[in-house]
């Protein structure tokens, strides 16, 4: 809830210009904000803020962060909280609802969503026109799409029902798309989903069981996968769910806006990361492995080396985030179960970690290793190839996605989205005919 200051700012011009004074609003917490929606109507100027740094887009009570304290919270509960007690269907119907559900709203929840996992027998004849190579996030892009033709009964933005009907088809189905996208690149038979396995335990066999024998869910595996969707299921006001915000405010359908996320998280600043992260430390191990780290290191300190260090440090994280103490403990706990902790790369990615956690320079500056780096090489013990890293984030995100839109289409304020601009190309001019051009 917006609560107004007593405190207002006041904007004044130099030129003589009339000056106007702007209303402040508190959060629970964090930063006030300045109101400056009238700002153009009084004064026929806009704000320039390219990446929206010091601009709020919204209010909301999903997500919060502070980057300087290394906090992450969903609906007011800790990451960490969330992390050890509980599941990510749990999350999700946080994230979704408000509160975390009780032992009758839990049941029904899990039920519903591990209950909607098939999807439409047509959707492998679609999967069936990409390529086999293709890479797993242009096929999520189209199958995401997709869905609004498959279940079109669910495509009303403004219908809270359709709303509901959506979320719901949107999370249990996510992990089918990206297990059949696995599956149809390296020539596999589909695996169905079973309704008895957990999300995550049933995502597991989708990816990894064949029709040749009976699969087993590690728990330890289980357990990690699940803990990354959790540290993965929202991020408050990112690249992504701005896009999915900014694209459902025209009144697009929810499968088409989670699609647009979907693309937008493609990009290697945000959810390839740990793709890139991975790619990184193969290239590494390609120059010589842990007798190579040091060299690397100092390239990286080297500005004019244009070597960059993937999978560290924070855009919003000035402490170490909170997700990669997390996910680092998961991460140890993955290697000694399936015995890697002697495998070439994980003891480089180790090397590598070692030094930014002690190096003065990296201390220093704060390049912690982040959550993209454990989760990268926790997938990849896990079996997952690289270029499916970024698939899985936009499973575990699609839940955020879907908060934060329901959350705008309910809010009274909203409003299509229009940016503004600071126009710095030509003035009017006139067409002069072919000959004179």
């Amino acid at each position: 809830m917006m609560t107004p200051s007593d405190v207002k700012a006041t904007l004044s011009f130099s030129d003589g210009s009339a000056s106007m004074e702007l209303p402040i609003y508190k959060g629970t917490v964090g930063p006030d904000v300045i109101d400056i929606r009238k700002l153009y109507g009084q004064t026929g100027k806009f704000t320039y803020d390219p990446g929206f740094l010091s601009t709020a887009s919204c209010n909301s009570t999903i997500t919060y962060i502070d980057g300087d304290k290394g906090e992450l919270l969903y609906r007011g509960y800790p990451i960490e909280q969330l992390a050890e007690q509980c599941d990510y269907l749990d999350t999700c119907y946080l994230l979704l609802y408000g509160d975390l559900p009780n032992a009758d709203e839990r049941g029904t929840f899990h039920k519903r969503v591990l209950n909607h996992t098939m999807v439409n027998e047509q959707m492998q004849f679609f999967l069936r026109g990409f390529r086999r190579d293709a890479h797993p996030m242009a096929v999520m892009t189209g199958l995401v799409g997709a869905l609004s033709a498959f279940y079109h009964d669910s495509t009303d933005i403004n219908n809270p029902e359709h709303r509901e009907i959506a979320a719901i088809r949107l999370i249990a189905k996510m992990p089918t798309l990206v297990a059949m996208s696995y599956k149809y690149g390296i020539g596999q038979p589909y695996m169905y989903p079973r309704n008895d396995l957990s999300y995550a335990g049933n995502f597991l066999r989708m990816m990894f069981a064949t029709p040749c024998e009976d699969y087993k869910v590690n728990p330890v595996i289980e357990r990690a996968l699940d803990r990354i969707f959790i540290l993965h299921a929202d991020h408050e006001q990112n690249a992504s769910t701005s896009t999915v915000r900014l694209c459902g405010s025209s009144g697009t359908n929810p499968f088409a806006a989670i699609a647009a996320g979907v693309a937008c998280l493609w990009g290697p600043a945000h959810g390839g990361a740990n793709e890139a992260c991975l790619n990184m430390l193969e290239d590494i191990q390609k120059m010589g492995g842990v007798a190579k780290v040091g060299e690397f290191m100092e390239q990286v300190k080297d500005k004019n080396s244009g070597v960059r260090l993937m999978g560290f440090g924070h855009r919003v994280y000035k402490n170490y985030d909170p997700r990669a103490k997390l996910m680092r403990e998961t991460c140890h706990e993955v290697l000694n179960e399936l015995g890697l902790h002697d495998d070439p790369l994980f003891k480089l990615a180790m090397a590598l970690e070692k030094i930014a956690l002690e190096d003065d320079y990296f201390v220093a500056r704060k390049l912690y290793p982040n959550v993209d780096f454990y989760s990268g090489i926790v997938q990849r013990a896990i079996g997952i190839p690289v270029q499916l890293f970024t698939a899985i984030f936009a499973l575990a995100r699609t839940v955020g996605w879907i908060a934060q839109l329901n959350e705008m289409i309910a809010d009274p304020e909203y409003k299509i989205g229009r940016p503004r601009q600071l126009f710095v190309g030509a003035a009017t001019r006139n067409v002069k005919p072919l000959a004179e051009r």
